[in-house]
């Protein structure tokens, strides 16, 4: 059975759903398909410790934290581009627009005063259908056949769209959807896709046994740097290694190679922390004196793990503390990473994001081949994308 729309989104994600609105008219039939039995369903797991939006800073600052090979890490990206432009301040709006209220903290993160990411869910999803958008959950796409074919509870369907908006996600988190199943169709079809890897995960870490009485406690108070990528966010140390924001803001250079050093004492000079470092231990045990220098039991843990043997000198303990190794067996696997790097590529799309070789055939979010850490640049920039790809279809079926 084949059925005729008149636009046709795939992935009922940040992305897809931002597309839809833009196809939403009068008069208009458009089809959301999504193969979970509901919407959205990574973007509600994120938003289980707090929804983060986006991040109230310039666009040129927010921009040049996105990298990849769709995306400039420029204002003149896919944030800030003619009417399209779709950065921090228009997510704001487009947020409170639909009755949810923000507040904007400290660090210039943007959150829903009531943290949860289903009001604002289920507010987008009733303003959608109102607008005439039909939403069908359970329905997977398996590949081409004269249109678009899916299996779906009441068998295979086929839908024949005038136009199209690709929003299917990338490879991580795959039991909420996100399995990047799509990618040989859209290869046997002769777009470029590039391999997916790992963004914003954490890392493996082998601890010896003195460690285990740690696991779970929070990283707090220290700095990491890898390459020119530095954090000062908590992390934690988990059973299989190191997660957390504070690691996502520089996973993606540790990743691709570059070492990675940990300072236990970013408030405190060298010279100040050799200062604590040289006063007498007495008859306290190594533990409680390295605590009382770095005032906390998991720093001196992780000094213990991952610097010893420990020098004598207070100088060189010191500058040991102020660039620990930081010692991994590499990236979490792609089943952990909260997103992914790779996927489609810049150069098979047109500055529409139409896909060069499926003309009306259009993609957006995390499909595309770029990246950016935690910290509302990735929703962001999924709902910006989204936002641009069903303007462009939109204009198309107008035409």
């Amino acid at each position: 059975m084949s059925e005729a729309v008149d636009a046709l989104v795939i992935g009922a994600g940040p992305a897809g759903l931002m597309a839809a609105e833009e196809l939403a008219a009068p008069g208009r039939r458009v089809v959301v398909a999504e193969a979970m039995p509901t919407a959205a369903r990574k973007f509600l797991m994120a938003g289980k410790s707090g929804l983060n939006l986006t991040k109230d800073e310039p666009v040129a600052d927010f921009a040049a934290r996105i990298t990849g090979g769709c995306l400039p890490p420029d204002p003149r990206g896919y944030l800030s581009q003619d009417e399209s432009q779709f950065g921090p301040e228009e997510v704001i709006k487009w947020a409170r627009g639909l009755g949810i209220e923000l507040f904007t903290g400290s660090t210039g993160r943007v959150f829903p005063k009531g943290m949860k990411a289903s009001p604002l869910l289920r507010a987008w999803l009733a303003r959608l259908v109102a607008g005439g958008v039909e939403v069908r959950t359970r329905w997977r796409w398996t590949g081409f056949e004269d249109g678009f074919r899916f299996a779906t509870p009441d068998g295979p369907r086929v839908i024949r769209p005038k136009v199209t908006v690709l929003a299917l996600g990338g490879a991580s988190w795959p039991r909420l959807g996100s399995d990047a199943a799509w990618v040989p169709w859209l290869r046997a079809a002769g777009v470029e896709v590039s391999e997916f890897q790992p963004a914003n995960m954490g890392f493996r870490v082998d601890w010896s046994a003195p460690m285990q009485r740690h696991l779970g406690a929070a990283v707090k108070g220290v700095a990491i740097r890898a390459g020119d990528a530095v954090s000062r966010g908590e992390w934690v140390i988990g059973r299989q290694g190191i997660e957390g924001g504070g690691v996502y803001e520089i996973a993606a250079a540790l990743r691709d190679g570059a070492p990675g050093e940990v300072d236990l004492a970013p408030d405190l000079s060298e010279d100040a922390l050799a200062g604590r470092l040289a006063k007498p231990r007495g008859k306290l045990s190594l533990g409680n004196w390295l605590r009382r220098a770095l005032g906390d039991p998991v720093k001196v843990a992780l000094l213990m793990e991952w610097g010893r043997p420990l020098p004598d000198d207070p100088l060189a303990l010191a500058r040991l503390a102020k660039a620990l190794p930081l010692r991994h067996a590499g990236p979490m696997g792609l089943e952990r990473a909260i997103s992914s790097a790779g996927g489609i590529r810049g150069d098979a799309l047109d500055g529409e994001l139409q896909l060069k070789a499926l003309p009306g055939v259009f993609a957006a979010g995390e499909m595309l081949d770029w990246e950016a850490p935690t910290g509302g640049y990735l929703l962001t920039t999924c709902l910006a994308t989204g936002r641009r790809a069903g303007q462009a279809a939109a204009r198309l079926l107008d035409r």
